[in-house]
């Protein structure tokens, strides 16, 4: 299996080498869960919160119970994106599903003859929707893949897709350190296409008698997914008695841009209290990531025994892009 991802991890070096900005489905390379974003999306390796469904799949069959979460996120230019996942536990196993919605709300068409608007609007959207399978392959190594389905849309124009992604991870005899890997969105090309796209033309307009209604199709290039490969390693350390520090790191190919290094600390207090923080895409000159930081808490009221986190990413000029999620431990 080990070998299998090293194959995987040499073909995404390769590839990714000369399809910089080249790929569909861009919001694929979002990171969800308030604790991952806050520490830097250096989240292979854990297996904490459900969010791992989206860093690493073969992770959910660590969880010890059902989990349920959902996420919001006030995303770039009046942007927002929702996740949501439900992690069921059965024996040594687990199947989730999850999806992931990005809206880019609504503008107002204009055209030459209505520069203030034809009261017409326009609308964007992204969708993945996902189930996955995760096995415990020993007391040790865990692995998990799943299909998904991803969609594009664009006022009257759209595209979908098919993906899968697998992951594996490793854990420690004592717990203290952890060790995943992972790929993400290997899967069919992706080509918008809608009525937008057939316009009437008239082949000569300066010769009379040309048929004015012949359609034609403005065709549309397809485009690969982004193809990501992420190896992350973890390990907790005691400070206290009741005081921990989690430290991970995760080094990401992506096969549409440079390759990464992200990192991320947690300092925990008698486990319900969190403090985050983590750096991401060191090592990419352009990127316009950065410091994120995070805190989160455990509660147990009416019942019920759930988690609140809060992120913030910084995105230079963008500023900094507030993370809120709820996870109930079923």
């Amino acid at each position: 299996m080990i070998k299998f991802f090293n194959y995987i991890f040499l073909f995404t070096v390769v590839i990714s080498q000369s399809q910089v900005g080249t790929s569909a489905a861009n919001f694929l390379g979002i990171g969800v869960g308030s604790r991952a974003v806050s520490m830097g999306g250096a989240y292979t390796s854990n297996c904490d919160d459900p969010s791992i469904i989206y860093w690493n799949p073969g992770a959910i069959a660590k969880f010890d119970g059902d989990r349920f979460q959902i996420s919001n996120v006030s995303w770039l230019v009046d942007t927002e994106l929702l996740f949501s996942t439900y992690i069921k536990k059965i024996n040594d196993k687990s199947i989730g599903l999850y999806w992931t919605y990005l809206n880019y709300g609504e503008e107002e068409i204009t055209d030459l003859d209505n520069q203030d608007g034809t009261k017409l609007y326009w609308s964007a959207s992204d969708l993945v929707i996902g189930l996955i399978y995760s096995m415990n392959l020993t007391e040790r190594f865990a692995f998990g893949g799943g299909l998904k389905y991803i969609s594009q849309n664009i006022y009257n124009e759209s595209s979908s897709a098919l993906a899968i992604d697998m992951g594996l991870l490793y854990t420690s005899k004592n717990n203290k350190y952890n060790i995943g890997m992972s790929i993400s969105n290997v899967g069919f090309d992706m080509k918008l296409d809608g009525k937008d796209l057939y316009q009437p033309i008239d082949l000569d307009p300066n010769s009379e008698g040309n048929n004015e209604t012949i359609i034609a199709n403005l065709n549309t290039d397809y485009f690969p997914l982004p193809l990501i490969y992420r190896m992350g390693f973890s390990f907790e350390e005691s400070l206290s008695k009741n005081i921990k520090i989690l430290s991970s790191f995760d080094f990401v190919i992506p096969s549409d841009d440079v390759e990464t290094l992200n990192l991320g600390f947690e300092l925990s207090y008698y486990d319900r209290v969190f403090f985050r923080s983590g750096y991401s895409d060191l090592g990419n000159k352009d990127s316009i990531k950065g410091l994120s930081l995070g805190i989160g808490t455990k509660l147990y009221l009416l019942g019920m025994d759930f988690d609140l986190n809060y992120a913030y990413q910084n995105f230079e000029a963008f500023g900094f892009v507030p993370h809120v999620d709820f996870i109930f431990n079923l």
